[in-house]
C-alpha cells in the first residue's frame, strides 16, 4: 500500500514538474532577433534612432528576463514569450517608420535641389546685371566663385543620393540652399540700390 501511495505521489510530482517547466522559447528569441536585424537593414538606427534604441533596450531587457527564468528550477516563459512577440511586432513598426523617414528625407532633398536650381538661375541673371565698377569687381568675382562651388556641391548631393547617403545629401542640400539664398539676398539688395530691379 505504501509503495502504491509513494508511486502515486511521485507521478503527481513528475506531472507538476513537466507542466511547470516550459521549453526555452528559442523560436521567439530568434524571431525577435531577426526582426531587429531587419530594422538594421533599413538603417533604422540612422532614420529613427530613438525608436531603434528603445527597441534594442526592450530586447536586451526581455532576453535578460528569459535567462533569469531559465535559471529557475521550474521555468515559465509565458510573460517573456509575450514580450518577445511584442518586441518583434514593434520592430516591424520601427522598420516601417525608418523607411517612411528615408522617403521623407529624399523628398526634402529633391525639393531643396529644385529651389537651389531656381535660385542659381536668378543669381546668374542678377550677377550679369550687377555693376562692374572697380570696387565691385572683387566682390562679383567672389560671388561667381561661390556659384561655381554651389554647382559642384549639387553634383555631390546627387552622387550621395545615388549611393544611398540620404542624410548626407539632405544636410548638404540644406547648406547649399542657405548659401544660394544668401547670395540672392546680397545681389537683390545691390540691384535695388542701382535701380536695375524693383
Amino acid at each position: 500500500m505504501k509503495i502504491k501511495l509513494l508511486s502515486g505521489i511521485a507521478i503527481v510530482g513528475l506531472a507538476l514538474v513537466f507542466t511547470g517547466c516550459q521549453k526555452y522559447p528559442q523560436a521567439e528569441v530568434d524571431a525577435a532577433n531577426a526582426a531587429i536585424e531587419a530594422t538594421k537593414a533599413v538603417q533604422a538606427n540612422l532614420y529613427v534612432p530613438e525608436e531603434y534604441n528603445a527597441l534594442q533596450d526592450s530586447l536586451t531587457t526581455v532576453l535578460a528576463a528569459v535567462e533569469k527564468e531559465k535559471s529557475k528550477l521550474f521555468h515559465n516563459y509565458k510573460d517573456e514569450v509575450a514580450k518577445l512577440t511584442a518586441t518583434a511586432e514593434q520592430a516591424k513598426v520601427v522598420a516601417g517608420n525608418a523607411q517612411a523617414k528615408k522617403e521623407q528625407y529624399k523628398q526634402e532633398t529633391a525639393t531643396a535641389l529644385t529651389e537651389i536650381t531656381a535660385l542659381m538661375e536668378q543669381n546668374k541673371e542678377y550677377l550679369a546685371k550687377a555693376p562692374k565698377g572697380k570696387e565691385g569687381k572683387a566682390a562679383l568675382e567672389a560671388i561667381a566663385a561661390d556659384l561655381t562651388t554651389i554647382e559642384a556641391g549639387v553634383v555631390e548631393v546627387n552622387n550621395k543620393l545615388a549611393s544611398d547617403d540620404i542624410i548626407g545629401a539632405l544636410n548638404q542640400a540644406k547648406s547649399l540652399k542657405e548659401k544660394a539664398t544668401g547670395i540672392n539676398t546680397e545681389l537683390t539688395e545691390v540691384l535695388k540700390k542701382t535701380g536695375k530691379i524693383k
